[in-house]
């Protein structure tokens, strides 16, 4: 018989701690959708989130997350991927496309890295692996939080200047970008891709270092996720794709943002 999904959740640890603490009133943590089909598994983040201070929605298949994100307005999503009706992966590139900000943490199955991959691409924000613990999604979900507002903050105390290079505009406090003074919608990651690169024209940044400093990744393997991302922020910037002037390859290295000679015929 196949392994059932109960065996996604670690059952080794208690759901409620029965601790006296635990009688205290947990510190609200804001409102979290939890997407996840099989009511059993979902039951049990429900609980534990609601136990731990969050104000938790659920939905039981893609089409009705779809509509709770956008309907109940989160500040996170936990996502599985097996969904009926919708996928997880279209379900987090639909969003995606809808709030580029919203944290998403996909459930993927056992070692499996092409959903890893894959859910990276879609614009998930990080990822855990079935079977896991209820304490590590905790912490998983809040370090994908705090990495949200420790970027939010740097752009609100800093006194960063816009960032203009030709046409393209880079506010980093209102994590805005124009083009040709028409706004461009990007996902965080893309937002993070391109105010780097334009920060330092000219400087070629591998791979590795992208997925360790954008990513907090270090696996070589998730190279593509790098490559996908570039791809679909230069069909927002660049004026021909194919050919860009501004966000450039450096063969067997990595990327680099044009500096001033890099277009001169």
């Amino acid at each position: 018989m196949p392994e059932t999904k109960l065996s996604s959740v670690d059952m080794s640890e208690p759901l409620i701690s029965a601790s006296p603490a635990s009688l205290v009133s947990p510190i609200a943590q804001g409102k979290l959708l939890i997407v996840e089909d099989d009511q059993n598994i979902q039951h049990m983040i429900a609980d534990y989130f609601k136990h731990v201070g969050f104000d938790v929605v659920t939905a039981s298949d893609g089409e009705s997350g779809i509509k709770a994100a956008l309907d109940e307005r989160p500040d996170a999503l936990i996502l599985d991927v097996m969904l009926p009706k919708t996928d997880g992966f279209s379900v987090c590139r639909h969003i995606r496309e809808r709030n580029p900000s919203l944290p998403i943490l996909i459930l993927t199955a056992k070692d499996d890295v092409v959903d890893k991959v894959l859910g990276l691409e879609m614009g998930a924000d990080d990822y855990i692996t079935k079977p896991f613990s209820l304490r590590e999604l905790e912490a998983r979900l809040k370090s994908v939080l705090r990495r949200m507002k420790a970027k939010a903050k740097e752009g609100d105390e800093g006194d960063q200047a816009p960032i203009t290079r030709g046409n393209l505009k880079i506010v980093p406090g209102r994590r805005e970008v124009t083009l040709f003074g028409k706004q461009v919608e990007l996902t965080p990651k893309e937002f993070e891709l391109l105010q780097l690169f334009a920060s330092h024209p000219g400087r070629v940044y591998s791979r590795k270092y992208l997925l360790e400093n954008i990513w907090d990744y270090t696996y070589s393997g998730y190279d593509r996720t790098i490559d996908s991302h570039i791809n679909r922020l230069r069909a927002k910037v660049e004026e021909d794709p194919e050919n860009p002037k501004m966000i450039m390859t450096v063969w067997g290295v990595g990327y680099k943002f044009a500096d001033e000679g890099d277009n001169e015929d």
